[in-house]
Protein backbone atom coordinates (compact mmCIF):
# COMPACT_ATOMS: atom_id res chain seq x y z
CA UNK A 1 0.00 0.00 0.00
CA UNK A 2 1.03 3.49 -1.02
CA UNK A 3 1.85 6.56 1.40
CA UNK A 4 -0.65 8.55 0.60
CA UNK A 5 -2.68 5.74 1.28
CA UNK A 6 -2.08 4.86 4.43
CA UNK A 7 -2.26 9.05 5.81
CA UNK A 8 -5.74 8.68 3.78
CA UNK A 9 -7.06 5.66 5.93
CA UNK A 10 -5.39 7.06 9.22
CA UNK A 11 -6.91 10.43 8.69
CA UNK A 12 -10.40 8.74 8.56
CA UNK A 13 -9.65 7.21 11.91
CA UNK A 14 -9.49 10.39 13.18
CA UNK A 15 -12.32 12.09 11.83
CA UNK A 16 -14.84 8.89 12.44
CA UNK A 17 -13.81 9.58 16.45
CA UNK A 18 -13.89 13.22 15.58
CA UNK A 19 -17.87 12.91 15.34
CA UNK A 20 -18.67 17.02 15.69
CA UNK A 21 -17.09 17.22 12.58
CA UNK A 22 -20.29 15.84 10.67
CA UNK A 23 -23.35 17.27 10.49
CA UNK A 24 -26.19 15.34 8.92
CA UNK A 25 -28.58 18.01 6.33
CA UNK A 26 -30.91 14.88 4.78
CA UNK A 27 -31.09 11.21 4.95
CA UNK A 28 -34.02 8.71 4.34
CA UNK A 29 -34.10 5.58 6.16
CA UNK A 30 -36.00 2.45 6.61
CA UNK A 31 -36.78 1.26 10.56
CA UNK A 32 -37.65 -2.20 11.30
CA UNK A 33 -40.09 -1.47 13.39
CA UNK A 34 -41.37 -4.22 16.26
CA UNK A 35 -44.42 -4.37 13.63
CA UNK A 36 -43.28 -3.00 10.36
CA UNK A 37 -40.53 -1.61 8.83
CA UNK A 38 -41.24 2.21 8.25
CA UNK A 39 -39.93 5.02 6.30
CA UNK A 40 -38.43 7.83 8.35
CA UNK A 41 -36.70 11.07 6.97
CA UNK A 42 -34.52 14.00 8.36
CA UNK A 43 -34.51 17.52 6.10
CA UNK A 44 -33.84 20.42 7.05
CA UNK A 45 -33.45 20.06 10.92
CA UNK A 46 -37.03 18.50 10.83
CA UNK A 47 -38.07 14.33 11.28
CA UNK A 48 -40.78 12.36 9.49
CA UNK A 49 -41.76 9.03 9.88
CA UNK A 50 -44.72 7.34 8.35
CA UNK A 51 -46.28 5.67 11.35
CA UNK A 52 -49.30 6.29 12.73
CA UNK A 53 -48.08 7.83 16.16
CA UNK A 54 -45.38 10.25 14.32
CA UNK A 55 -48.23 11.60 12.56
CA UNK A 56 -50.81 12.66 15.44
CA UNK A 57 -47.73 13.96 17.66
CA UNK A 58 -45.32 15.03 15.50
CA UNK A 59 -42.47 12.68 17.17
CA UNK A 60 -42.28 8.65 17.19
CA UNK A 61 -40.10 5.93 19.15
CA UNK A 62 -38.24 5.79 15.72
CA UNK A 63 -37.18 9.50 15.33
CA UNK A 64 -35.74 9.33 19.06
CA UNK A 65 -34.08 6.25 18.60
CA UNK A 66 -32.39 7.75 15.68
CA UNK A 67 -32.27 10.95 17.86
CA UNK A 68 -29.59 9.09 19.81
CA UNK A 69 -27.82 7.20 17.73
CA UNK A 70 -26.58 10.49 15.96
CA UNK A 71 -26.17 12.23 18.61
CA UNK A 72 -24.99 15.88 18.16
CA UNK A 73 -24.76 15.14 14.21
CA UNK A 74 -28.33 16.30 13.74
CA UNK A 75 -30.05 19.50 14.38
CA UNK A 76 -33.23 19.50 15.53
CA UNK A 77 -35.99 22.22 14.53
CA UNK A 78 -33.16 24.53 13.05
CA UNK A 79 -30.33 24.16 10.41
CA UNK A 80 -26.63 25.19 11.22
Amino acid sequence: MDYGMISKIDKAKRYAEERDRIKFLSFNVTFDGDNNPHMVSYNDGQWACDCSFFKSRGVCSHTMALERILADMVSVGQVD
